[in-house]
């Protein structure tokens, strides 16, 4: 009993750090990470371990901003740094996520229309509705329930992965010792990986849950309770990345032993990917491969609608908020619905599903660079943090990155 009331302890601790970790796992990043196994094998399988370091600095350094300051990155920039550069990095995250959420709900409607057989454009409107029903009607903490336990679905993917026979010894050598490929294909691929883990729509939300979760808490601030409120979401995040990173690993691995081990590089649509599945894996894998789409697509999709409304709330000081019904916070509810609409019709323009997924990976690794600056410029300003700035080692594994996407950017637009 002991270890179970543990567990639950553990479970009930868990939020922001949780979430986010697993609406990195969406049908985006599920697709970018299948075309990796499915085009090179295990060679890409590295980026799952690597990430996570990188991951966990990050998401720490912009949950501590938000829990510290009680704002989101987009508030923190309107009192402390240039007009010109809010608006640039608003329009750049609201942009980035409205084609992340067109690409998420056409790969949604993609994966159901193999066990339902209704027209694509059906199936993406009414996923449309049920997403922005449930994110402007649920309060925030049942919403954050509600997404905790969305999240666990996604073990979908480690299960599928069993259902197969594979080669736990290369599958481990693989995850520890890189394995590079000298070509534009593959050096893009690492990019789109890089810039689809580490999504900056995810530095926003875990800033501005921080700052949600801080105002539902009715006490008196302490440095020690703030200490102890720092240690609790470093924990969150730390169970979060790891998480996703889990994922992560999985789903590349699925692609390497079914995809490229038969030799089909060339997915054209999540159809595809699920539908071939199916006599490579299984009926089972590619039903769960299905429950593993969806499951995340509504996960991601509020937290991308979620971050886009609070970015242009802070930007025009609108009162904001999951808590403040649809009548008290007008314009963060509207942005909500606004912006889910407007990705349900990106896909509609002639734009292929999986092409978009990919690329918006892509844009996600070009864009990383600048924003991944603003997060350790933030963390490390005292007039926004106080005395509650950065560490050095922190700061050294967040520079790392910064180099590392700068340079993979570079190379991505030169060759």
């Amino acid at each position: 009993m002991p270890i179970l009331q543990k567990l639950k302890s553990f479970w009930k601790s868990l939020g922001p750090g949780l979430i986010t970790g697993a609406s990195d796992d969406d049908p985006s990043s599920i697709v970018v990470y299948s075309l990796a196994g499915a085009k090179f094998g295990l060679a890409a399988l590295w980026t799952a371990v690597a990430t996570l370091p990188f991951m966990v600095i990050l998401q720490r350094m912009a949950g501590r901003i938000g829990l510290v300051s009680g704002k989101g990155l987009a508030g923190n920039m309107k009192k402390h740094y240039p007009a010109w550069m809010l608006i640039a990095v608003t329009t750049l995250i609201v942009s980035i996520n409205i084609i992340n959420i067109g690409a998420d709900i056409s790969g949604m409607a993609a994966a159901i229309n193999l066990v339902i057989p209704i027209s694509h454009l059906t199936l993406a409107i009414l996923i449309s509705a049920i997403i922005i029903l449930i994110t402007i009607s649920v309060p925030y903490h049942f919403l954050a329930r509600y997404l905790k336990w969305v999240a666990v679905v996604l073990f979908s993917y480690v299960a599928a992965a069993f259902l197969i026979q594979l080669d736990w010894k290369n599958i481990f050598y693989r995850a520890v010792v890189p394995q590079f490929i000298l070509s534009r294909e593959y050096l893009a691929m690492i990019i789109a990986i890089f810039g689809t883990t580490i999504s900056p729509y995810l530095f926003f939300w875990q800033a501005l849950e921080e700052a949600e979760e801080e105002k539902t808490h009715n006490h008196q601030r302490t440095k020690a309770l703030i200490k102890n409120e720092i240690g609790s979401m470093y924990k969150d995040v730390y169970a979060g990345m790891m998480f996703s990173n889990l994922i992560t690993f999985f789903i590349i691995i699925l692609g390497a032993s079914t995809f490229f081990k038969n030799g089909i590089t060339n997915i054209g649509t999540i159809g595809e990917i699920a539908g071939m599945l199916k006599p490579l894996a299984g009926q089972y894998a590619s039903i769960l491969f299905i429950i593993g789409i969806v499951a995340s697509g509504v996960l991601a999709i509020p937290v991308l609608a979620g971050s886009a409304a609070y970015a242009l709330a802070e930007l025009f000081g609108w009162k904001n908020g999951f808590d403040n019904g649809f009548h008290k916070a007008k314009q963060f509810h509207l942005v909500i619905v606004a912006a889910t609409i407007i990705g349900l019709l990106i896909p509609f323009f002639g734009f292929h599903p999986v092409q978009i997924l990919y690329y918006t990976a892509v844009i996600f690794g070009l864009a990383s660079p600048f924003l991944i600056f603003l997060v350790i410029h933030m963390a490390n300003n005292p007039k926004v943090m106080g005395v509650y700035t950065s560490r050095r080692h922190s700061n050294i594994i967040a520079y790392t990155l910064l180099t590392v996407m700068s340079a993979g950017a570079i190379l991505t637009l030169i060759l």
